[in-house]
């Protein structure tokens, strides 16, 4: 059996066909998990994914495949600072690269309607920030020791147009 060159495997294009829900309650036990498997380390608490699915005017988006929790957003508006928050955006490692990250992150912007957006990201996270550089994120700030190993974040925003 014939192998492909580690370029050509690059190129092949996966399509796999997901849809962009309301996240809710049921679904704590799954993003439990997601957060795990997305950030290790830097997990939310069990008592922070209750929250950020509870709490009133969240918005919370979540990828489903096959009935299979596969990425989850979590978004915040800041009404008096004209300004919303992407709090959490994770896609499970086995469906990366294939633009369920990039739907999560355009929904929720569009969801949040602020003028202005805004994120963190670990510094090292170069996958995350090449996305958001290709969405129009600037960075704008940099939070030192943000990370419990005392990594830095960057602070990236998007001037949304009108």
């Amino acid at each position: 059996m014939a192998t492909l060159p580690s370029t050509q495997i690059a190129n092949l294009v996966t399509t796999v066909h997901y849809q962009i829900l309301e996240a809710n309650w049921r679904d704590i036990q799954a993003l439990y998990r997601l957060e795990k498997a997305c950030f290790g380390r830097d997990a939310w608490p069990l008592l922070d994914i209750v929250a950020v699915v509870t709490l009133p005017g969240v918005v919370r988006l979540k990828a489903v495949v096959d009935d299979q929790l596969v990425g989850f957003v979590a978004g915040e508006a800041k009404p008096k600072e004209k300004l919303g928050w992407i709090l959490t955006l994770g896609v499970s490692p086995d469906y990366r690269r294939l633009g369920i990250g990039r739907s999560l992150l355009v929904e929720c912007e569009q969801r949040l309607n602020m003028p202005r957006i805004r994120l963190s990201v670990r510094r090292t996270n170069w996958p995350a920030i090449q996305l958001y550089y290709r969405e129009g994120y600037r960075e704008v700030d940099v939070w030192k020791h943000y990370y419990s190993d005392g990594e830095d974040a960057l602070i990236m925003e998007k001037i949304v147009d009108s």
